[in-house]
């Protein structure tokens, strides 16, 4: 009973737990982003700086630019371009349902009902990047010629009537018409749509699909509460891919459009290399910056996922 009662022995007081040793190792990780962080720098931060203070230069090519602040350049470039803002905008979503409504179904196809044919397909998809961007453009006005069988096809379907009270083409003819740059535009980012779907379908379970079957669900049914849901990533990805380098897209306007249908990045392309007026030209590169920031920020908060491919 004695021993019962007694107290236990004190407890020896703890060590204290040693710092690990500082080596050379723990700094591997920023010396590894290092290389990165300075090509940011050097080709990103730097020119955004220069750019963002010749915006609110004034003067000329001959006398000099100097730092005057004039912030009345953005309200001007604005005042004056603001159609070709809108224009690329429509342009772009444009070209970014129809290379979602087209994509969507090839991805579909490739992930889940290709077989054996899943490379084939796949480096027909990546084709186009074998070619320059500017030779797949100039392909697409002997596509749309006036006298080639794509027009003729759509004129014996009385197709460019409708298109022609729509406004997006001009009579008879293709080239020279929103349609034509719309055109361009999905044929030259379609890539860019089909591989984050591809990669999102791709990582979904097949036996997810199994269980929607087991519950008797149809398989629109499937498609509709399984499938698009757990790919809303890739359609996500997909569509930031397609609509932020359309939008500032000018190769498709210039070749296979005219006066009427240039877009923002034709009017900086002629701001910087034709006109001269560097602070304009740098304003409206910042202007059409901000406006796809805060569409693509808008846009990725209301789609529901953070998952991006």
């Amino acid at each position: 009973m004695t021993t019962l009662t007694e107290a236990p022995p004190p407890l020896d007081p703890a060590t204290p737990d040693k710092k690990p040793p500082r080596g050379r190792g723990r700094f591997t990780p920023y010396w590894l982003l290092l290389p990165g962080l300075l090509w940011l720098v050097v080709f990103f931060a730097l020119p955004m700086l220069y750019q963002a203070s010749t915006s609110v230069q004034t003067g000329s090519l001959e006398q000099g630019y100097k730092v005057t602040w004039h912030l009345a350049t953005y309200w001007d470039a604005l005042s004056e371009y603001w159609p070709q803002f809108v224009r690329s905008v429509l342009y772009a979503a444009a070209a970014t349902v129809l290379c979602l409504l087209l994509g969507y179904p090839l991805a579909y196809l490739i992930a889940f009902r290709a077989g054996r044919w899943r490379n084939l397909i796949m480096v027909l998809v990546i084709a186009p990047f074998f070619t320059s961007f500017l030779i797949r453009t100039l392909a697409w006005k002997t596509i749309l010629a006036d006298n080639g069988p794509v027009v003729h096809t759509l004129n014996s379907l009385h197709v460019l009537a409708l298109t022609d009270w729509l406004g997006w083409t001009a009579g008879d003819r293709v080239l020279a018409t929103p349609l034509a740059v719309v055109c361009g535009l999905t044929y030259n980012f379609l890539p860019f749509m089909i591989l984050p779907l591809y990669s999102s379908l791709e990582r979904i379970d097949g036996r997810l699909h199994e269980a929607a079957g087991d519950l008797y669900a149809r398989p629109w049914t499937t498609f509709r509460k399984v499938t698009f849901p757990l790919s809303m990533p890739g359609v996500v990805s997909g569509t930031l891919l397609t609509f932020i380098p359309a939008a500032g897209d000018y190769v498709n306007a210039e070749l296979l459009g005219s006066t009427d249908t240039r877009m923002i990045g034709n009017v900086i392309q002629t701001q910087f290399l034709r006109i001269l007026d560097y602070p304009t030209a740098a304003a409206l590169s910042f202007i059409l910056m901000a406006a796809i920031l805060a569409m693509v920020t808008l846009y990725i908060r209301r789609s529901g996922t953070e998952d991006l491919v």
